[in-house]
């Protein structure tokens, strides 16, 4: 699988709500930096996010850019979906992840299109 197979695997997964497809995407030792979240660290911590403290109940992630440089992936595009209290979700996002040699990601950090400053 190349590494942009295995990212789009994850989105896949993540839309699916596939909580161990998920976690499959990560190594063990994972870290995922995301605003507003310590960074998660661990296969646990990654699981308590994608099983429950997600704010997100369902939606579709739109990729629009997908670029490979050797072990690192970046990701552009939109999310369309629910969060748990009901109301609708529109956002831009940046991913960049870094993967391992079997394209299971070490580290992801996660960018959001809203105004910050």
């Amino acid at each position: 699988m190349s590494a942009a197979d295995a990212v789009r695997r994850y989105y896949e997964r993540v839309d699916a709500g596939d909580v161990d497809g998920v976690l499959d995407c990560f190594t063990d030792d994972a870290v995922y930096h995301r605003p507003g979240y310590a960074p998660m660290v661990g296969r646990d911590s990654l699981a308590a996010f994608y099983g429950g403290e997600r704010v997100i109940a369902d939606g579709q992630h739109i990729l629009d850019a997908l670029l490979v440089d050797g072990d690192q992936v970046a990701v552009r595009g939109r999310f369309e979906g629910t969060l748990k209290d009901g109301s609708a979700a529109r956002v831009g996002f940046c991913d960049f992840f870094v993967l391992d040699e079997h394209d299971r990601a070490l580290t992801r950090h996660s960018y959001f299109d809203v105004p910050a400053v």
